[in-house]
């Protein structure tokens, strides 16, 4: 069997209505799915303006706004349309990648079906409700993310960190890394653009500390505004440099209000921002892999993160960055400071760095996926009767 044979379901919950690096990763394997000769069909909500166009066949799903974040929808339901479309396409592997609704659905129906199911995990879903002050909810959505895991066939995972995690939570016992790649004619040192950070307000001495994504509070934004709140504090020279947007705008310019916020950047200017820093500070523990690290990384300036999943299978901490305890905003400060009291050491971790980036090919870590499914439909493929007869022998 070979990809071309694959007839693959893919149900997300975002796959192109919001920009965020896990719808983005999906759509770059449905492309490299389709460049392999595999047909593919994409369940997920729908809206009149999405944020990009997506790749291969989108089918919509009954949805409705999240409460609280309306940005995000959430399924409903399959739905009656969605249902005849899915027994119609017949596919021969389905991939869930949202433990929503249709997501849970979906896997009822493939089991009753003897079809295989993979899925895969692309954020922490159970730290959220601590950015929310509702931390007491953490338990129950290890229970209910337990459940709908272990009722798939098999999970990938963006990291070995995060594998190690879902492995101890008892999610599932086959767990395989479907890592990130990155864009090396985007993300390159070469992209960095001296006149791009004087228009920013940012002179050739200053030192332009970076958050990068969207701005959302389980991305850290509290540790971020405080760590360079003691900088200033301390009197330790530096800028901010913001590139992204989101909700939390408003909240995270009252929080860091001397910050240079360039909203949204895509494509070059995405590159050309990243590269334009002369560190990322990722504080947050919600990523599986971590986009930004990456990007980052390939540019060629080092990263100051938290030691949680995704990060720590990046960032080797002292050689191509620092790891720093989650929340700890002294040590976060520490470490930020010293990267600006010490270029030659900055610019020698961002080096590594961008050694380490070269290893992330996309159509290689895709690969993984599509071998995954292959691994699964035959593991699923029912016995012919010569092969039953010579199995009984």
């Amino acid at each position: 069997m070979t990809p071309a044979d694959l007839r693959v379901a893919l149900f997300s919950g975002n796959y192109n209505y919001v920009r965020d690096g896990a719808n983005q990763a999906l759509n770059r394997l449905v492309d490299y799915l389709l460049r392999q000769g595999a047909t593919v069909r994409v369940y997920s909500p729908k809206v009149d303006n999405p944020a990009f166009e997506p790749a291969g066949d989108l089918v919509g799903l009954p949805n409705m706004p999240i409460p609280g974040r309306s940005e995000y929808r959430m399924s409903l339901a399959l739905g009656a349309a969605a249902k005849r479309d899915l027994e119609g396409f017949a596919p021969n592997v389905l991939h869930v990648s949202s433990p929503d609704i249709a997501g849970h659905r979906a896997v009822g129906w493939a089991r009753e079906r003897n079809i295989p199911v993979l899925g895969s995990v692309h954020t922490r879903f159970e730290t959220y409700p601590r950015y929310y002050r509702m931390g007491f909810l953490e338990p129950l959505m290890v229970r209910m993310l337990r459940r709908f895991y272990r009722r798939c066939d098999a999970l990938v995972v963006p990291s070995e960190s995060m594998a190690a995690v879902l492995r101890e939570q008892g999610m599932n016992d086959d767990i395989a890394i479907w890592a990130r790649g990155v864009d090396r004619d985007i993300f390159s040192p070469a992209s960095r653009d001296e006149d791009w950070r004087r228009r920013h307000n940012i002179d050739g001495d200053d030192v332009a500390v970076g958050f990068l994504g969207r701005l959302v509070l389980e991305k850290g934004l509290d540790v971020f505004a405080e760590t360079v709140g003691l900088l200033k504090q301390r009197g330790v020279p530096h800028k901010v440099l913001v590139v992204g947007e989101g909700p939390a705008r408003d909240f995270f310019a009252q929080a860091v209000p001397d910050a240079i916020f360039t909203g949204f950047k895509g494509g070059a200017d995405l590159g050309r921002a990243v590269a334009s820093m002369d560190m990322l500070l990722n504080p947050s523990v919600t990523e599986t892999f971590g986009n930004v690290t990456l990007e980052a990384m390939a540019c060629g300036i080092p990263v100051v993160a938290a030691r949680a999943t995704g990060s720590t299978s990046l960032v080797e901490d002292r050689v191509t960055g620092r790891l720093v305890e989650p929340g700890d905003t002294e040590a976060f400060a520490d470490a930020v400071a010293a990267y600006i009291r010490d270029p030659a050491t900055r610019e020698a971790h961002g080096a590594a760095g961008e050694r380490r980036a070269r290893d992330f090919s996309w159509d290689a870590i895709n690969k993984a996926v599509a071998d995954a499914y292959l691994r699964l439909v035959s593991r699923h493929a029912p016995r012919s009767v010569d092969e039953s007869a010579r199995i009984s022998a």
